[in-house]
């Protein structure tokens, strides 16, 4: 099946510095961020969580530093940086809370998803952000990062901020609707390709170079994007970025490249739940809810019969029968007061009781593995 946004319940959305910044007045291009934030009111209305991975802060301060006619040095670039994230924190805020919506900044570096702890704390944050209803806004932090620990473009960083999150979908607003078989701006006879199912080596072969301007990134970038998500079962989407309502575009159909996810990159990401992880709280079932999942179902709340410990959407939880033999281990779909509440309770009465729509289930089979 193709993805779609319409179907997914956590998107990250990955924005360029040439889509935020308006190159004339280096100024936040405010009327096509506004839009963007339409796009994701709609979204949240639909049930769905955004993670917005936005480039443009060395961008937006060059030009009131005086640092537009050569390539920075490192430490030009950190102070650009400080400045500059002021600048596009605001713009996201102004922009989103025109609907009601939090914005919430959060710096990373590439130490963050690579040392252990940090990445916990920073999975655990986002948990709490988007468990709070806010639209985290996530940066690289180039004010600390040095060239030895940078990723040096937002789509790779994108592409490890959905892994952390367990996204469904990870979109890259681009300059172009998708990937080619060549550089369509040189080559006329080049095609675009709707579907990727595989990343291969012809495949990342069509990679080109970063294009100049303010953008770091490139198709080269984004595969090896694509190849993070992919093998992490996130699909993602190289879309068209230079139009207004971009999300709400590709939602209706409009062309783009989907590049799906690799069934053993979700068969690993179960090993991961399986062997690597310490459960941080237990879900009590039923006979009929343990023998539903050893038949391939989701754990639904009509099930569940207890909820001990604390935790937050996504973090572990071991699945226990009535006799406390550990049947399952997964992500929960809920934090743990959340699933206390609808323990024994009907899908469709979720609503209800917590007052917003969160998923049916409070483990879902792909995130549920069987011991």
């Amino acid at each position: 099946m193709i993805p779609s946004l319409s179907t997914a319940r956590r998107i990250v959305v990955k924005i360029g510095s040439a889509l935020v910044v308006d190159p004339d007045t280096a100024s936040p291009r405010e009327a096509w961020l506004a839009s963007v934030a339409t796009d994701i009111a709609a979204l949240r209305a639909g049930g769905a969580e955004v993670v917005v991975v936005s480039s443009g802060a060395i961008s937006l301060a060059r030009q009131a530093l005086g640092l537009t006619k050569r390539k920075l040095r490192l430490e030009e670039k950190q102070a650009a940086a400080a400045v500059g994230q002021i600048r596009l924190a605001g713009a996201w805020q102004a922009a989103l809370s025109a609907h009601d919506l939090n914005a919430a900044q959060l710096l990373l570096t590439l130490e963050d998803s690579e040392d252990r702890r940090r990445y916990l704390n920073a999975r655990a944050t986002l948990g709490t952000l988007l468990d709070l209803g806010c639209v985290p806004v996530i940066n690289e932090n180039d004010t600390v990062a040095t060239a030895e620990i940078r990723f040096g473009d937002n789509d790779r960083l994108a592409a490890r901020v959905a892994e952390m999150i367990q996204a469904d979908v990870l979109v890259l607003l681009s300059d172009i609707d998708g990937l080619y078989t060549a550089d369509p701006r040189r080559d006329p006879e080049a095609k675009h390709l709707p579907v990727i199912e595989r990343l291969t080596d012809d495949i990342m072969a069509m990679g080109g170079e970063p294009p100049p301007g303010y953008s770091s990134g490139g198709m080269r970038t984004k595969l090896i994007a694509a190849r993070i998500a992919t093998g992490a079962g996130t699909a993602m989407a190289i879309a068209l970025g230079q139009r207004d309502n971009p999300l709400q575009a590709l939602r209706d159909g409009a062309r783009c490249t989907w590049f799906l996810p690799t069934p053993e990159g979700r068969s690993a990401r179960k090993r991961w739940i399986a062997g690597s992880l310490a459960p941080l709280g237990v879900l009590r079932v039923d006979a009929g809810a343990a023998g539903a999942l050893r038949g391939g179902s989701s754990l639904l709340p009509a099930g569940v019969r207890a909820v001990e410990g604390a935790f937050h959407r996504g973090d572990p939880v071991a699945v226990q029968d009535e006799g406390g033999h550990e049947v399952a281990r997964g992500l929960s779909a809920y934090d743990s007061e959340a699933a206390r509440q609808i323990a024994g309770r009907r899908s469709e009465e979720i609503e209800t009781i917590l007052g917003w729509r969160g998923r049916d289930e409070i483990v879902h089979r792909d995130d549920l593995v069987l011991l």
